[in-house]
């Protein structure tokens, strides 16, 4: 074909990509099953929410998992690639609202634009697992579940104090609290006392402390933020009695070694023993006006650490029974109720915000830990003392070293019954209450004579009304909507009301990984057998904000599914890839900062392959990808120079036999050796750490050699044989297919008409036949690169010094100098040193 000729074959990539999207739904090429003797392989990216159209977060997250997922069909695992929509939730409620549309109807139309959308990608999912959590079939099973929980006791009610957002009527978690307004409308969030419905977490904290241990396929950092976010704290739980009334206040402290220092108590404004302390308290009104502003401020503050420590006096004392002494009770703002028990003893002298606190309100500091060669007077201190030392004016302690000396404080506690040994956790139970419609309904019933009864299982689902409410509002909250929540008891068949809060859509992506496994199945939540087959979940792919809260939810729900019977494992996912985010102009794509670019505007101009190719090129997963237009182009160019060069020697390719590695000329050879030196670093970048950039590059590589023989042994009148070219040329379609999928698909089938590529197996390469026959030595005199030598790849030590000390060039620096010792660095470079 002349070079005229090439130029004109065109890469038609949407007549291209439109006939393997078909062919592979029409096929249901992907559909899997429990059928199969190949081992099995669950790889996942974390479910979109419909929010109307993909994004490029979306594009490469899901490419990522797609590579994985062909790579592995590739190298003969049975793999399941499933997707779903995380599909409950109050942005759906804002967006029916503001269009005047019900959130289901919103919900399904952006369900179907989404899905197109991901078919246009050429994603390899097997379609018929798909899930949507807002389907009744769905959550039927997540509502038998919370019954179960319930009647095991993981579940309970209880009255809190909640964030509370009146613009969208819901309660929020704290993580949902940006600096004191809600995270969706931005309106300022109020403390409110509200009833709500709770998971007893906390139940498995140990276990999910420990599990952390066996998730080495996952990223320290992610590890670590769980690690914290659990957070064990080991140390002394004992009373301080309230002086003159009949009160205590318990406290928790992993410092017992300084209990003999503490000068004042500090209570969250939350805590209830402050309403005892105003009763006939002269300070009432200003104390009570103190913490309605501090609990103000905790809500508008993302970081209490970070804020000015502020309290008042109660005006009561407690008694240290260590000692007997009566110290202050403050309300301080940095004491929260969520965490230990919301009092905290105060040792100024060995804890720097106490100090900050004491010197601001002129309160005794007693230092009680005495480090070593250091003298310490309390008044006199300009920061508080944190090091071990010896413990000072500790009655009978006195003279302990401090490490010793809590084990021992704790055993005189309990020896005294004033106090014992007590393990705490900064994980709290999850709250799951929302007062909002686009949820999945909680399953329980109010009676005012049987009290708090469970619906029936078998009158599951209880699904969300149709009507639109008492306020003619399609989103109205189920406590608007009558015609919901009147029912009868289940027990005593008398007038009853069914809960109206909906769950947290957080419990819907916390088990939905397993139904996957058997999505259709309609006798339990989870067919055990298929759950068996498949859990857990081998690659998990997607954003590290969920680092947290998704995953720790994750991991929970697992470990409640295999006490309830329904699983064998103890954790969801082996391993975790965290991809970084897509950034424009210096910062994350988005509507608000208008730097999004629509990943259909790319596919219309460039193609779903290049699209692809980009998203996985720029950068490695794990890092953020800066956005370059440039760079969508030269992955176009590439795709567009396989296409021509493919289609203008497709006979020499189809033509290829195998290969005599005797009779292979110096072109042939170094092809060959190229291919296999491809193939081993294609497979060696996507097994060890799926670094698809540096494998990309290196198929680039392949090409521009290919392309370089191709044109130069022409010119040298030197054949390259079709069974090499055949070789390179079907070992880059194999090699690029699970990123580029449907141009390797249509290529393969040009040169191959009897076989599709998806039937093909990874290539393997050969040791010998990827070794170099020379190699290219650099000389350094005194660390200074001065010339290179081609050698022999097996030249030995010797022979390659005698080459480099009688290099021209080497000598010419060298000059006459006394050669002290020559460093050889094997097969890379030879150091003089004169």
């Amino acid at each position: 074909m002349s070079v005229n000729e090439q130029q004109e074959v065109l890469y038609d990539f949407k007549t291209i990509e439109q006939k393997w999207q078909n062919q592979w739904l029409s096929n249901a090429t992907y559909r899997v099953s429990t059928d199969s003797d190949k081992e099995k392989y669950y790889v996942l990216e974390m479910f979109p929410y419909p929010s109307g159209r993909i994004h490029m977060g979306h594009v490469r997250n899901y490419s990522i998992g797609d590579v994985v997922a062909r790579y592995k069909r590739f190298r003969g695992f049975n793999v399941l690639h499933p997707m779903g929509w995380d599909s409950f939730g109050l942005p759906a409620e804002n967006a029916a609202i503001k269009n005047n549309t019900h959130p289901a109807r919103w919900t399904y139309e952006n369900i179907d634009y989404m899905r197109n959308q991901l078919r246009q990608l050429g994603l390899s999912y097997d379609w018929d697992r798909e899930i949507a959590t807002c389907n009744p079939k769905y959550y039927k099973w997540e509502q038998q579940i919370f019954l179960e929980m319930y009647n095991k006791g993981l579940v309970y009610q209880k009255t809190t104090t909640v964030n509370w957002c009146e613009s969208c009527h819901t309660v929020l978690a704290n993580e949902q609290v940006i600096e004191g307004t809600c995270w969706r409308c931005d309106e300022l969030v109020e403390a409110r006392k509200m009833n709500g419905w709770f998971f007893k977490i906390t139940d498995y904290a140990e276990e999910l402390l420990d599990d952390l241990d066996k998730l080495s396929g996952w990223p320290d950092k992610v590890v670590t933020m769980q690690r914290n976010w659990i957070g064990k704290s080991t140390g002394l739980q004992c009373d301080f009695q309230v002086d003159g009334i009949n009160e205590k206040l318990s406290i928790f402290t992993t410092r017992p070694d300084t209990i003999f220092g503490v000068t004042f108590m500090s209570i969250a404004p939350e805590h209830p023993l402050l309403e005892t302390l105003l009763k006939d308290n002269p300070r009432e009104k200003e104390i009570r006006e103190f913490t309605a502003r501090i609990i103000t401020e905790k809500q508008q503050q993302s970081n209490v650490d970070l804020t000015e420590k502020e309290g008042i006096a109660t005006g009561h004392y407690c008694i240290n029974s260590f000692n007997g002494n009566k110290v202050p009770i403050f309300v301080a703002n940095f004491v929260l109720m969520a965490y230990g028990t919301g009092a905290v003893m105060a040792v100024p002298a060995h804890d720097q915000r106490d100090f900050e606190f004491a010197k601001k309100y002129n309160l005794a500091i007693k230092p009680v830990v005495i480090p070593d060669d250091t003298e310490l007077i309390g008044d006199q201190m300009e920061e508080a003392s944190t090091l071990p030392g010896i413990l000072s004016d500790s009655g009978t302690f006195t003279g302990t070293a401090s490490e010793a000396a809590k084990q021992q404080i704790i055993d005189f506690a309990k020896s005294k019954e004033i106090g014992d040994a007590q393990i705490t956790y900064r994980l709290r139970d999850w709250g799951i209450s929302r007062q909002r419609y686009w949820g999945a309904p909680i399953p329980m019933i109010q009676c005012d004579k049987c009290g708090v009864q469970p619906v029936p299982v078998d009158q599951l689902p209880v699904t969300l009304p149709e009507d639109r409410g008492s306020q003619q509002n399609d989103c109205a909250p189920l406590h608007q909507r009558p015609a919901f929540y009147e029912t009868i008891c289940p027990k005593c068949k008398g007038k009853a009301k069914r809960e109206t809060d909906t769950m947290d859509t957080f419990v819907e992506s916390s088990w939905y990984f397993a139904r996957y496994t058997s999505p259709r199945f309609t006798d339990s939540p989870l067919n055990k057998e298929e759950a068996s087959h498949w859990l857990p979940v081998d690659q998990y792919i997607g954003g590290v904000e969920h680092a947290i809260l998704h995953l720790l939810y994750s991991r929970f729900f697992t470990k409640v599914l295999r006490d309830l019977g329904y699983l064998d494992i103890d954790e969801p996912f082996t391993n975790l890839l965290t991809q970084g985010m897509v950034i424009k102009d210096g910062s994350k794509m988005s509507k608000s900062k208008g730097n999004v670019v629509d990943p259909s505007d790319l596919i219309t101009e460039y193609g779903a392959d290049t699209t692809r190719l980009f998203s996985l090129f720029a950068a490695p997963p794990e890092k953020d990808l800066e956005w370059n237009a440039k760079g969508v182009e030269g992955c176009f160019r590439f795709l567009s120079r396989i296409f021509r060069f493919v289609q203008s020697h497709r006979q020499d390719i189809a033509a290829g036999g195998k290969i005599q590695n005797e009779t292979l000329n110096s072109a042939e050879r170094e092809l060959h050796r190229k291919t296999h030196q491809t193939i081993k670093k294609v497979t060696n970048n996507i097994e060890q750490n799926f670094h698809f950039n540096t494998a990309i590059s290196a198929v680039m590589e392949l090409f521009n050699t290919l392309s370089s023989l191709s044109s130069n042994t022409k010119k040298k009148k030197e054949d390259l044989g079709s069974s090499v070219i055949c070789e390179a040329v079907d070992s880059i379609l194999v090699l690029l297919c699970p990123m580029v999928p449907h141009f390797c698909a249509e290529l393969w089938s040009t040169i191959h008409r009897e076989s599709t590529i998806d039937q093909e197996h990874w290539p393997k390469w050969d040791e010998d036949a990827a070794k170099e026959d020379k190699l290219t030595i650099v000389i350094q005199v005194r660390g200074k690169v001065r010339s290179k030598l081609q050698v022999p790849a097996d030249i030995d030590d010797a022979s390659l010094e005698k080459m480099a000390l009688n290099d021209e060039k080497a000598l010419k620096f060298i000059d006459g100098k006394t050669i002290k010792k020559v460093i050889m660095v094997q097969k890379k470079l030879v150091n003089i040193v004169v």
